[in-house]
Order: C-alpha cells, then sequence, then structure tokens
C-alpha cells in the first residue's frame, strides 16, 4: 500500500491507491476532479437526506392533500441556509416518457412503493433525462410536492440513485439503505454522474470507498491554519471537520465541518494573493515616476469637460503608485461611460513625459481600433506618437511601426494581441494598461510585463465586479473604483417589448431619428442559422432597409468585416451621415457616439446581463434622454414585464434565467447592481461569459453565500503575511510546507500580474 511521508504530502497520493477504486474507476473521478486521497476527502455530500423527511407514497398525498405540508418535519439545508419544507419518497421506476414537443416538452417519470405511485416532471433538457433512469431502479426523489388535478407530483426533484435495476439487487440494495436511515441520523447523498454511478460510484459508493480511506489515511490529513486562527475564528480541526461532514452525529455538528473546511478553502486561496501582493509590493527594479507632467497638465486645459471627482480621486491614486519605486498592480473599475479611458491617458502621458513608453492592449481589433480613435482625438493638440498595432495590417506600415516601437519614437501603442508576438519589441516599455482584462489570460499580461523593465500595469474594466467576486480574483491587486458618472449624463430609460411590438419599435426610432438623433439595431447573430431560432443581423439589416426605414441611411457592422469597412462605416455613423447602425455584439464596448439616443436589442432573452447592460452603455453618452428597447418572445417579455413591474423576481423553480435578466435591466441602470444580480445567475465561473483563466472554482465553499468568511479569511491572510512575510515562524512551517507541496508551480509563478 502507498503510504506518505508527510503529511502534507497527503494530495499527492493517487485516488487509485485507495481500497475498492483501482485503474479504472480512478480513470473516471480523475474526470471529475478526484485525483488524490485528499481530493476524495474534500468531495463532501451536495445535501444529507434526514430519516425523517422519508415518507410513504400514500402518506405524502394524505400529507398534501389535506395541507399538513407545513407542520409536517421538515428536511433541513445542511450548509446553513434556512430549512427547507421537502419531502423523501423511495421507490422504483415504474416508466418514462417525453411529452409534447419542442420548447414546450416535458419529461414525465412515474415512481411507485409498495403504497402507491407518483409522477416526477421536468420541463426542458428531455434528451438528457431520457438517458439518466432504467426501469426497475431505485430512487431516493426529494422536493416540496403538489398536485395536478388529482395527480401527486414533485416537479424539478432531486434524484438520487439507490440501487439499479439488475435482478434481484434493487431489492436489496434499497432495503440496506433504508435500514441506515431507519438507524437515525443524516446520510449523505454525494455528487455522482452517470459513469461514476454505472461504476459503483453512487452514493453509496462514495460512503464505503471514503470510510475505507479515512481507516488508511484520516490521520494524516494535514491541520494548516494555526492554532491562533482556529482559535480566534472558532473553527474545529481539520480532520473533526472532514469526520463531521462525512459521518455527520447532528445537524450543528454537520454545519460546525462545513464551516471549517469553506473556511480553510477560502484562506489556502486568500494566502496565496496575500502573498503574491507583498511580492509585487516589495519587487525591486521598479520606476520612480516623476508625477509633475506638462503633458499631463496639456490634456487636462484641453478636456471640453470638467473631470469627475472620482475621476479625479483615481488619478491621484495611480499617480502616487507611479511616483513610488516599487511596481504598481492597480485595478481600475468603472461603470460603462464613466471614463476609464481619460484617466489611463493621463497614466500613460506621464510615463510618456518621463521618456518611458505606454502600451494599451485591448482583447479586439475593433476595440483597439476604436480606443486609437478616441485616444488621437484627446491628443489632437498634444505632441505625442500615437500609434495602432493590430494583426491585419500591411507589410510596409507594419515594418514600419516595428521599427517606430524598437527605436522609441513611438510614445503610446494602442493593440491587440499582437502586441505579444516576439518581433514586438520597445525601447523602454514603463507602463501598461490592459482593457477588459479578463479576457486576456495570467501567462499573457506575464509575457507583455517581461518586454519591459518591471512596468507599472494599470488592468481595466468595464464590467462592474461585485465585491466578493474581486476579492478572490483580484485580491492581489489595489483596486480604483470610478463610482460616478459624468453630470450631463441622464439614465437611460429601458423598456421590454415583445416581438409582436416590432411596429411601435420602428415608430419610436424613426421619431427619433426625425428629431436629429441615430440609433443602433443589435441582433446576436451574423447570418440566419437552420439550428437556433434567432434573428440574424444581415438579414434584417436588409429587410429594415428595404421594408422598414426606406428612407433612411442604414449601416452594417460585424466582426467578418475588413478593418479598413469596419472603420469606414464607424467614421460615417460617428459623422451622423447613417441614422441607423445594425450590428452585433462588437458594439458592445469602446462606441461612443453621443447623438445617439436608442438601442434595440433583438433577441434579448439571448444576452447575457453584463453584456445587455455593455450595449445599453452605448446610448445615453450625450446630454439628450436615451433609451434602451429590449425585444424578445411574447411569453418571455410578458412574464419578465410582470416580475420587474411588482419589483420582484419569481422563484428560481417559477422563472427562467432569461425572465430574470430582463427583469433586472428594466429595474435598475446601477452597473454594479446589476453584476451582483449577473453573478447569482450564472456563477463566478460563468461571470464574464465564458470560464476565464485565474478565476477560481472552489469545490466547497460558495463566495456569495459564505461572504462573510471570505472577509474573515482575507483579513486574517493578510494579517498572517503582513507580519511573517516569508511564513518562516514556527506557527507557520506546516502552512507554508503544504503552500510549496500543494501549489508547487503557483508558489514560483507567484510574481506574475
Amino acid at each position: 500500500m502507498h503510504s506518505p511521508v508527510n503529511p502534507s504530502d497527503l494530495h499527492s497520493i493517487p485516488v487509485q491507491f485507495v481500497k475498492g477504486i483501482g485503474p479504472k474507476k480512478s480513470d473516471l473521478l480523475e474526470q471529475a476532479g478526484i485525483r488524490t486521497v485528499e481530493d476524495l476527502f474534500l468531495h463532501v455530500p451536495r445535501r444529507y437526506i434526514d430519516r425523517t423527511t422519508v415518507v410513504s407514497i400514500a402518506r405524502l398525498r394524505e400529507e398534501t392533500l389535506t395541507g399538513a405540508q407545513s407542520s409536517a418535519p421538515g428536511g433541513g439545508d445542511p450548509h446553513g441556509e434556512g430549512v427547507r419544507r421537502e419531502f423523501t419518497v423511495i421507490g422504483e421506476v415504474r416508466s418514462f416518457r417525453v411529452l409534447g414537443f419542442g420548447a414546450k416538452s416535458r419529461f414525465l417519470l412515474v415512481l411507485a412503493d409498495r403504497t402507491g405511485s407518483l409522477q416526477c416532471v421536468w420541463f426542458g433538457g428531455v434528451q438528457y433525462w431520457k438517458t439518466m433512469f432504467r426501469i426497475g431502479e431505485t430512487l431516493a426523489v426529494s422536493g416540496e410536492p403538489g398536485m395536478y388535478g388529482a395527480i401527486l407530483q414533485f416537479v424539478h426533484p432531486d434524484i438520487d440513485r439507490i440501487a439499479s435495476a439488475a435482478e434481484g439487487e434493487h431489492d436489496q440494495a434499497a432495503t440496506k439503505w433504508i435500514d441506515t436511515l431507519n438507524t437515525g441520523g443524516l446520510v449523505p447523498m454525494y455528487p455522482s454522474g452517470q459513469e461514476l454511478a454505472r461504476a459503483g460510484l453512487d452514493s453509496g459508493g462514495f460512503r464505503k470507498v471514503i470510510a475505507g480511506a479515512w481507516k488508511t489515511y484520516g490521520n494524516l490529513f494535514p491541520e494548516i491554519l494555526p492554532r491562533a486562527v482556529t482559535d480566534a475564528r472558532g473553527l474545529v480541526s481539520a480532520r473533526a471537520a472532514l469526520q463531521s461532514v462525512h459521518w455527520p452525529a447532528s445537524r450543528t455538528d454537520l454545519q460546525e465541518g462545513l464551516r471549517r473546511l469553506k473556511y480553510e478553502e477560502l484562506f489556502r486561496f486568500q494566502i496565496k494573493l496575500a502573498m503574491k501582493r507583498r511580492t509585487m509590493r516589495e519587487e525591486s527594479g521598479g520606476i520612480a515616476f516623476a508625477v509633475k507632467s506638462h503633458l499631463a497638465r496639456r490634456l487636462a486645459d484641453s478636456l471640453p469637460f470638467s473631470l469627475t471627482r472620482a475621476q479625479v480621486r483615481v488619478v491621484r491614486e495611480i499617480s502616487g503608485d507611479m511616483a513610488s519605486p516599487g511596481v504598481m498592480n492597480r485595478l481600475l473599475q468603472g461603470d460603462v461611460g464613466s471614463g476609464k479611458t481619460v484617466v489611463a491617458l493621463f497614466a500613460m502621458l506621464i510615463a510618456a513625459d518621463n521618456g518611458y513608453q505606454a502600451v494599451f492592449m485591448a482583447p479586439t481589433e475593433l476595440l483597439a481600433e476604436q480606443h486609437f480613435r478616441t485616444l488621437r482625438r484627446l491628443l489632437a493638440d498634444i505632441p505625442v506618437n500615437i500609434r495602432l498595432l493590430v494583426g491585419a495590417q500591411k507589410s510596409a506600415l507594419r515594418r514600419d511601426l516595428l521599427e517606430d516601437i524598437r527605436g522609441g519614437t513611438a510614445q503610446i501603442i494602442v493593440g491587440t494581441h499582437a502586441l505579444f508576438e516576439k518581433e514586438v519589441a520597445f525601447a523602454r516599455l514603463g507602463f501598461v494598461v490592459i482593457d477588459e482584462q479578463h479576457r486576456f489570460g495570467v501567462m499573457q499580461r506575464a509575457t507583455l510585463r517581461s518586454k519591459g523593465a518591471n512596468p507599472d500595469v494599470l488592468v481595466m474594466t468595464a464590467t462592474p465586479i461585485p465585491r466578493t467576486l474581486s476579492l478572490t480574483l483580484y485580491g492581489d491587486l489595489d483596486v480604483s473604483v470610478i463610482d460616478e458618472l459624468p453630470r450631463d449624463r441622464k439614465p437611460v430609460t429601458t423598456v421590454l417589448k415583445s416581438d409582436e411590438d416590432m411596429a411601435w419599435v420602428a415608430s419610436f426610432v424613426r421619431e427619433q431619428v426625425r428629431d436629429g438623433r441615430q440609433a443602433y439595431f443589435v441582433y446576436p447573430l451574423i447570418e440566419e442559422s437552420e439550428k437556433l431560432d434567432l434573428k440574424a443581423a444581415t438579414v434584417h439589416y436588409n429587410r429594415l432597409q428595404q421594408e422598414v426605414f426606406p428612407d433612411l441611411r442604414l449601416g452594417l457592422i460585424h466582426g467578418r468585416l475588413a478593418g479598413e469597412e469596419r472603420d469606414a462605416v464607424m467614421e460615417r455613423f460617428t459623422r451622423g451621415e447613417i441614422d441607423i447602425l445594425v450590428a452585433t455584439t462588437v458594439i458592445e464596448v469602446g462606441i461612443d457616439v453621443s447623438n445617439a439616443t436608442v438601442m434595440v436589442i433583438e433577441n434579448a432573452e439571448r444576452f447575457g446581463l453584463s453584456q445587455l447592460h455593455q450595449l445599453r452603455g452605448r446610448v445615453g453618452r450625450g446630454s439628450d434622454r436615451s433609451f434602451c428597447i429590449l425585444v424578445a418572445k411574447k411569453w418571455i417579455a410578458g412574464r419578465a414585464g410582470r416580475a420587474a413591474a411588482r419589483g420582484t423576481t419569481l422563484a428560481a423553480d417559477q422563472q427562467l434565467l432569461a425572465e430574470r435578466r430582463l427583469a433586472a435591466m428594466v429595474a435598475t441602470t446601477d452597473g454594479f447592481s446589476i453584476a451582483e444580480t449577473d453573478l447569482r445567475l450564472r456563477g463566478p465561473g460563468d461571470f464574464f461569459g465564458t470560464r476565464q483563466s485565474g478565476i477560481p472554482e472552489f469545490k466547497i465553499a460558495d463566495i456569495l453565500a459564505d461572504a462573510a468568511l471570505l472577509d474573515a479569511a482575507r483579513a486574517d491572510a493578510l494579517a498572517i503575511v503582513e507580519s511573517d512575510p516569508h511564513l518562516g515562524k514556527s506557527e507557520h512551517r506546516s502552512l507554508l510546507s503544504y503552500l510549496r507541496s500543494r501549489y508547487h508551480d503557483e508558489m514560483k509563478l507567484i510574481d506574475v500580474g
């Protein structure tokens, strides 16, 4: 038997060495993220079934019909989030089928025990559910029951597979499982899947292998938290926590165990961020800029508007960092239209005045081109050489540009991923601005930094980031927030219409254009798709031009257009030569046309909440009242509109996520409030639309529900690193040993910004 030399190496023992697993099951477990014995111990149950909630189907029918559900023994939420009134029944699958067609289809399963039968219903995902069940298998089904006429139903219940449909197996297994329930206590139900369950690793299988692993390795699970922390926070030991989670004696015992495991997971991440932050601050060889800049002064004097108080505050925070010999790593947050680009330009001019080059990096060519035009306009009367570097440039221009950068005559370089290329060499790179930085990986940012001599770095985002996510994703950075919009900006009025209201929408847009304004029509696709029932920009551009607005001037822009063609269309729209710009989401960020007052978003239900907010931010950039019109399918628009009118959102099991997004858009224009809603709807990993490198996935903790624990873990991590930067004190040696062993590669890259 494989045996660890050091408790801190428990994570290095492959799970296949646990009795009852072996190579085949370990391959399946690895696909589920369980690679080591430590991973197995931290594979905590997704829920628990209390024996007091298990009833017969006949009893459940009686309770539901008599309305006694409210006083019946209820199940509890083991994570401490409140008691749920739910029941569990154990029965055999008698039949299942799909009813209806298309979007209105539903999956229906009949479950029976010795006392009767009931239906389980799922709306949507029918193809998935069809593969999940077998006739004759035994299931534990949990949820809040209801009556559909005379039929007892669970709608979208929790399902746990108790035994397979193999002949003779289900009766014996189910009886044994029920006997376990009848002994009292809480029975853990572990996350699993079809393949794992078929291999014997359903909830019962996990209970067996975890118990076996605990006998062999349980006493070796490391205690990495300093005694001072566990005492101050009232945390049980790591081993006691694991025992309480896998074999809880009571709900209180369980909750204390979960609290400890959640805290430790958050603490492990925060201590790495705290060490990285300290390393960056102490990094030698940074640039101490002289921040009194005549170029920055000329910019301030030439602006046709006054900076907001928030912008002035942030400029001071950034210039203070630049004056320090340490390397700046700062995150600049601000809602759409708050003026982040101008703030970044002040910093770049300080760098230029000190003889250094500055880079402004954007994730797409369109956005880079927009920033280049904006910066060039702001620098029209200021002697600074600004250049644009993107992938699609002619060879002669590119050679000239690269020489300009290499020789140092290019002072500000705006670009895309092309800036990462080996042939791009800077004479004296001193300041880096990364816009919409979540779209770049950690190593890409490190590559750009390596092209200079420890340049200061300012990362910006127009997607407001909720505080809980900011503490996890950017805990190693100093944060500046522009929380104030320009004084002449008016809130954008947002209305929700169905696709049957397009005549009204067209009339409203025509009225705005007649008054000298401009409008956007945004579609989710470039061309129509046979598989998706979505409106496409190219098709509807032709229809709008020929049938709806034949007397108006329309333009079309999307990501497949060549750069020169995109530029030409945008220039015409900016000059007012186009009344209505038909587009895809390429205009999501960076477009600034103050005369545009209407944003029409078709198939709005198909866009993410942050994306909708960004698109809405393309209007309302002048002093005129502006409007965002969300157009959705009739049934979605109706339900979302009613929820917004009430100022509430329906329960999650009664409402699609699309409805909740649209209701939130109508209810508020506050980007940070919208970001909080978006985070709750989609979760941290998908907050930016796709899972991005650097966003941690916590297995046990929930950064929303466990915000208080996150604050505590962050405070403790910062205090420890402040008092013992290298974790050399005796009380921190176990922690350091664990970090070095568990996060070896990350600790080597701890200085990557």
